[in-house]
């Protein structure tokens, strides 16, 4: 069994004021995916100018703050929100939801695709290889805030998180979310799209993978308390909810090299 390494969760205090390292992925994951956009720019979507780069970024970040917490909201925990509504302020505690982040991102990239009248899937196509950054970030700050710890088990690389109530040796599945939607679902889609692909093909090979990659890792993550499984002893939340994606994604895929539409511009 392995150690949980104790790591503070206020990286930096200053009297009262006091910055969560929760808060800075959340920052890192915008500032990486914000630089490396800035070099998916002259190639993928060369007629966009810097500010039209700093405008869509804003709309997705705003789109995953709002969307996330709000998803976690209404998806897992609506009745504590309901008697405390001053809790959805307070995402330093954790309490997001990719999902919700999810609809939140589709939501800003189709407001900004109105905005520069283009189409949602061009941006989309774009967006989609820059996510895994972000969705790596938020897992380590999981993983810093010991909280959507694993089920028991005696791996040897099994950990006893200070959270625990019942301090049992677990699964650190923060850290397989990472490896699966961070660096594997970043390498995956980063290498597709190095080559012209049809419109829509990107963003559901995003959908495709993720949904994919989130239904394993839900097999070695503690459901949520408060809701437990929902169906046959296995299905979860996020399980039920990554459904929908994996098939829509592979829609996606289907109608865009069906309709072959292949995007000229290719990124390095």
């Amino acid at each position: 069994m392995l150690a949980y390494p104790q790591i503070d969760p206020v990286a930096i205090s200053l009297g009262p004021l006091q910055i969560h390292w929760y808060g800075l992925m959340y920052l890192i994951g915008i500032g990486g995916a914000w630089w490396l956009a800035t070099r998916r720019l002259p190639r993928f979507q060369p007629d966009w100018s810097k500010d039209t780069l700093s405008d869509l970024v804003f709309w997705v970040a705003l789109g995953v703050i709002a969307g996330g917490r709000l998803g976690y909201v209404l998806f897992y925990d609506l009745t504590s929100y309901i008697n405390d509504p001053s809790l959805v302020l307070q995402i330093w505690k954790g309490g997001m939801s990719f999902h919700g982040g999810l609809i939140g991102v589709l939501l800003g990239v189709a407001w900004f695709a109105h905005k520069q009248r283009t189409g949602f899937f061009r941006v989309m196509d774009f967006v989609a290889p820059l996510v895994p950054i972000g969705l790596g970030a938020g897992r380590i700050g999981n993983f810093i805030n010991a909280e959507l710890w694993g089920r028991a088990t005696d791996v040897p690389w099994a950990m006893v998180f200070p959270t625990d109530p019942a301090q049992l040796a677990r699964h650190p599945s923060q850290l397989y979310q990472f490896a699966l939607e961070g660096v594997a679902l970043f390498v995956i889609l980063w290498l597709y799209s190095r080559k012209p692909r049809p419109t829509m093909a990107v963003s559901g090979l995003f959908a495709v993978c993720y949904g994919a990659f989130r239904f394993i890792v839900e097999f070695f993550r503690e459901p949520d308390a408060h809701i437990g499984y929902l169906a046959f002893n296995w299905l979860t939340m996020g399980q039920l909810l990554c459904i929908p994606m994996i098939v829509l994604g592979a829609v996606f895929m289907w109608w865009g090299y069906r309709k072959g539409d292949v995007q000229r511009e290719t990124v390095s």
